[in-house]
């Protein structure tokens, strides 16, 4: 029968057999080699975009941003309301985050293009607009995409509930005709049964 400690379920993605790990960890501790194997991982950076012209879209932005570094991903938040139907116009934005490789570069974009023109050249559709960027320190991706699903779950909630309403509307609505339509025709029979 084997031992316990080889039948065990790893926890948090460890390893099975942790007395033999951790003897092998204590002896390469010292060693230069292993101190150089570990990359140190770069931050990224995430700068938030208060409004987005119109007509500006998530490749337009991600050609503008790549001038400066590394850009990763890319949010715009949509104007359009769930449910309402779409119309030729293309879509418009309200805000949008946009995430770089590097945090360093993140923030020098914030400092160098907030309160700036976003068209250089006069014909530009965007020469008359400009940047409303903001660097947000400490702030990572899992963030927004947890904002934007308590955000999708209470939209589901809130729909949920004038569903509901609309239906004990309409089933009141039933009840008060059946209601009134028996009514109708008790008065009837009693205006017959009295003649």
């Amino acid at each position: 029968m084997p031992s316990e400690d080889n039948d065990r379920v790893p926890e948090n993605g460890s390893e099975c057999n942790s007395m033999n790990n951790e003897n092998s960890m204590d002896s390469t501790v010292g060693s230069d080699t292993n101190i150089n194997s570990i990359k140190k991982t770069r931050k990224r950076g995430i700068i938030y975009l208060s409004t987005i012209p119109p007509y500006m879209n998530v490749a337009k932005i991600r050609e503008i941003f790549s001038v400066f570094g590394e850009v990763g991903r890319i949010y715009l938040q949509s104007s359009a309301k769930p449910g309402e139907k779409r119309k030729r116009v293309p879509n418009q934005f309200t805000e949008g985050w946009v995430e770089f490789k590097k945090k360093k570069i993140a923030k020098a974009v914030a400092a160098n293009l907030n309160n700036t023109k976003i068209g250089t050249r006069k014909k530009s559709r965007y020469y008359d607009m400009i940047w409303n960027i903001k660097y947000i320190p400490r702030f990572k991706w899992i963030h927004l995409s947890e904002r934007l699903a308590y955000e999708k779950a209470a939209m589901k909630q809130r729909l949920r509930a004038e569903i509901s309403q609309a239906k004990k509307e309409a089933h009141y609505l039933q009840s008060n005709v059946e209601k009134s339509k028996k009514m109708k025709k008790r008065k009837a029979a009693e205006n017959n049964s009295m003649e």
